[in-house]
């Protein structure tokens, strides 16, 4: 089963809000892992806001010009079987190694 999950905004290093100056993907739209969805402009550089998991673009909640900062949502996305599931499970620790004798 797929499931709907938010495609927010990682932390940019800024106080305030960053305008955002492209939209690129749009409803409809399969979208993989660290991919681009918005391009936002500070006053020192561009920066694209990635995907975090691979899915199926349901909705998009930013316009160009927003101004929007960490953590705003930008985009809702039916999560991939895989990338939900991973999200959703983060993998167990590795067990040590055992001490050599």
């Amino acid at each position: 089963m797929s499931q709907l999950m938010e495609a927010r905004v990682p932390d940019i290093g800024s106080d305030g809000g960053v305008p955002v100056i492209e939209l690129l993907v749009k409803v409809g739209d399969v979208v993989a892992k660290d991919q681009g969805l918005v391009t936002l402009e500070s006053d020192k550089a561009t920066m694209e806001v990635p995907a975090s998991f691979a899915g199926t673009v349901r909705e998009v909640l930013v316009k160009v010009g927003d101004e929007i900062g960490t953590g705003a949502v930008v985009a809702m996305i039916e999560a991939a079987e895989a990338s939900a599931t991973a999200a959703a499970d983060p993998p167990a620790p590795a067990p040590a190694a055992a001490p050599a004798a």
